[in-house]
């Protein structure tokens, strides 16, 4: 009897083993049709999960014969669901993955002309948006300065020791050659350039596109260091109301307000803002570190979708600011100090933009765009008045041609920019009439599934200066789904100008007007290699590391040059202005937690009749660390630490080294938020350091600004969404 009851027991044990299967299957990025690692297999019913291995290869073990529901899961993609019989009625099962970044609309890039979202771009750009532009909008609601500041290879140059003007340095270069756009148009050119930083807050802006390098061929002369994109706002069908309020320690107050909403045919965004802040002096040394300022910003902007294909737009921009800096005595009892030193600026600024897009065809698009701006700046100090009104214009045609696997954008543009100073003394005028005819062609192709393609080329005819030709080329190489490089360069070429952080230091005092029997163009040639790697370590844990290379070099740069009558010349000098180095970024991911650590090396010479020195006030070596611990929609708390290294000064002398720490709290509900922002809390201020002029308080004479001058301040607000 036993021995019957054993054969039916091992009849049965071995039915059932033979009814055990093996699944494996295969996970691939859709695009680069590669391998992914790391990806997170569930069988729903049994909660069984297992992971791919670096061929992409998924193996499940001692599988009844059935119908199974599977999800596929990894951080950057969509998650795929899949229903799989076993055993297998295929020989291969492969399963691909879609990058969620080819469905988020917010990481269009639109600084390259095109539509490719920032993963099919072989240019490099950065972007700032979503929740990152808000956090850093907590810090500074007025302006963007700390927005951009904050980021590797960027450094915000202030010009003025008590009127708080200031520049945007990128990779070493200095300010004039960064270019700002708003929506692609260049209304932060020429006399208006040095209070764009100032005057821009960040609450209409839906993400602001950096391109570092060479853009001369994308968008023209300023744009030898690279380009900042200021996309503004969209309506969306959803109303978007919203509220700031926010007040800080140093006597500063923000109101800003946005409304957005598309109506059918018709949509409509409006931005407002008023910003102040009294005279502040934390060193009390009777100088101002914030002046006393009233700013109002009022930018609506209509939208008309006239059907399916053809849609126009038209948006007005305006400021009026009112900005004295000085002997804080003088800016309070102006009758008691007569005598004092003080600095006004009275600036004005109305711009326009008008773009109609036209469809085609689903493949063909041509795009029309035309602003008008006027910027009035009127600079008081004792006895010296600059007094000025700039009138520049932008109209552009574009023609894009949208294929499966290749681009094409051509177009032509005019750019006119004029200035008129009126006459206050003998001094020579510093009028120009500028104009740019400009036409260009770019391309953009999948050459193959590891590799994209962009080349452009560029010619501009500047009135008085001549004919450019500015070629470009990029790539793109996808190594694997965790590894991509992007390399690129190209030629450029800057306009001499007056309205530089050299002459708006002096206020413009005794520099002589440009000539363009003297003055040519500066003309450059830059190119930067990145390797981006990405990685899901673990479930909780993500890294990403990109190491950047750049080298720019400007030949007969122009530098403002001492005469023997007390006045200045703008003079191309025999040499060079080169600068190179790498920007290294690291971001880690754990759970709530999120780390960037980002160092920038910057290596800046000028090169001046076979002399050769450092660029001042670039920092060597600095460093930027940035811990957020985020609950999705309870808290944020970001805790900062940025250092920079000595900087080389005007008079040959060298600067210290410092740190700059902050941290910031913000709690939020469902329709609001309230935030605390406790900027540079350990006092860093160059007043600690040593004496910011010399001679005597009546007449200063300024020394170079290298690091903060405000120090410790506290701004608080509150954030209403309606």
């Amino acid at each position: 009897m036993f021995k019957y009851i054993s054969l039916v027991v091992a009849i049965a044990t071995i039915g059932t083993a033979q009814a055990q299967h093996s699944l494996k299957i295969t996970v691939k990025d859709i695009d680069s049709k590669l391998p992914l690692n790391a990806v997170r297999a569930t069988i729903q019913a049994q909660s069984l999960t297992s992971y791919s291995n670096a061929e992409g290869i998924i193996t499940f073990e001692n599988l009844d014969e059935a119908m199974y529901f599977m999800s596929f899961q990894l951080e950057g993609y969509v998650v795929e669901n899949k229903t799989i019989q076993v055993p297998l009625k295929t020989v291969e099962v492969i399963v691909f993955m879609k990058s969620t970044a080819e469905e988020m609309d917010e990481i269009i890039i639109t600084s390259t002309r095109g539509t490719r979202t920032i993963n099919n771009i072989p240019t490099r750009v950065e972007f700032i948006a979503g929740e990152e532009l808000e956090e850093k909008a907590n810090m500074k609601p007025g302006d963007i300065r700390m927005m951009l500041n904050e980021s590797t290879g960027i450094q915000t140059q202030q010009t003025s020791a008590t009127s708080g003007n200031s520049s945007i340095r990128i990779q070493g270069l200095d300010g004039r050659y960064t270019q700002i756009l708003k929506d692609g148009f260049p209304v932060y050119s020429g006399a208006s350039s040095g209070l764009g930083l100032l005057q821009t807050p960040p609450l209409d802006l839906k993400q602001v596109e950096i391109i570092k390098g060479s853009a001369s061929t994308l968008y023209g002369g300023g744009a030898i260091a690279g380009l900042v994109n200021l996309v503004s706002k969209t309506p969306k069908d959803e109303r978007e109301l919203r509220f700031l309020l926010n007040g800080t320690s140093a006597g500063g107050l923000d109101i800003n307000g946005f409304y957005g909403q598309r109506f059918d045919k018709i949509g409509l965004t409006i931005f407002a803002s008023h910003d102040r802040n009294a005279a502040y002096d934390p060193a009390d040394i009777k100088l101002t570190a914030i002046p006393k300022f009233e700013r109002y910003n009022f930018n609506p902007k209509l939208f008309l979708y006239l059907n399916d294909k053809t849609e126009l737009n038209f948006g007005v921009n305006t400021v009026f600011e009112d900005r004295i800096g000085g002997n804080i005595d003088y800016i309070k009892n102006r009758s008691d100090f007569p005598d004092s030193y003080f600095e006004k600026n009275k600036t004005q600024r109305v711009s326009t933009q008008f773009t109609l897009s036209h469809k085609i065809n689903d493949r063909e698009s041509i795009i029309v765009k035309n602003s008008i701006n006027n910027f009035s700046r009127v600079i008081t100090i004792p006895d010296y008045l600059f007094d000025g009104v700039q009138t520049s214009t932008f109209s552009e045609f574009t023609y894009v041609n949208n294929g499966e696997l290749s681009q094409w954008i051509a177009g032509a543009n005019l750019y006119t920019d004029e200035f008129k100073e009126k006459k206050k003394s003998a001094f020579p005028e510093r009028d120009y009439n500028q104009i740019t005819y400009g036409a260009f062609v770019q391309n953009t192709v999948k050459a193959t599934d590891w590799l994209h393609l962009e080349t452009g080329l560029r010619g501009d005819y500047v009135h008085e200066y001549g004919f450019s030709l500015l070629p470009r080329a990029a790539a793109l190489f996808r190594i694997s789904p965790k590894l991509s490089s992007r390399l690129g360069g190209g030629l450029g070429y800057k306009t001499p100008t007056i309205f530089t952080e050299e002459s708006e230091s002096i206020q413009y005092q005794n520099v002589l007007p440009i000539n363009s029997d003297i003055n040519k163009l500066e003309k450059s040639f830059g190119f930067n290699f990145d390797v981006n790697y990405k990685t899901h370590i673990t479930d909780a844990l993500s890294l990403s590391v990109n190491q950047l290379f750049f080298y720019t070099k400007v030949n007969n740069p122009l530098i403002l040059t001492p005469l023997a009558n007390d006045t200045f010349q703008f003079l191309n000098v025999d040499g060079n202005l080169n600068t190179k180095g790498t920007e290294t970024n690291l971001k880690l991911s754990y759970e709530d937690f999120k780390l960037f650590i980002g160092y920038t090396y910057t290596d800046a010479t000028v090169e001046n009749n076979g002399n050769k020195s450092r660029n001042p006030l670039t920092a060597k070596h600095r460093l930027n660390n940035v811990l957020m611990y985020e609950v999705e929609d309870k808290w944020k708390v970001g805790l900062e630490a940025y250092y920079y290294s000595p900087q080389q000064l005007t008079d040959g002398s060298t600067s210290r080294d410092y740190w700059i720490f902050g941290v910031m709290i913000e709690k939020l509900w469902e329709n609001f938020s309230i935030y605390a922002n406790f900027e540079n809390f350990t006092d860093t201020r160059q007043t600690r350091f040593g004496s910011i002029y010399t001679g005597a308080l009546s007449k200063p004479l300024f020394k170079d600004i290298f690091a903060p001058l405000d120090g410790f301040v506290v701004n608080a607000g509150i954030k209403v969404k309606i």
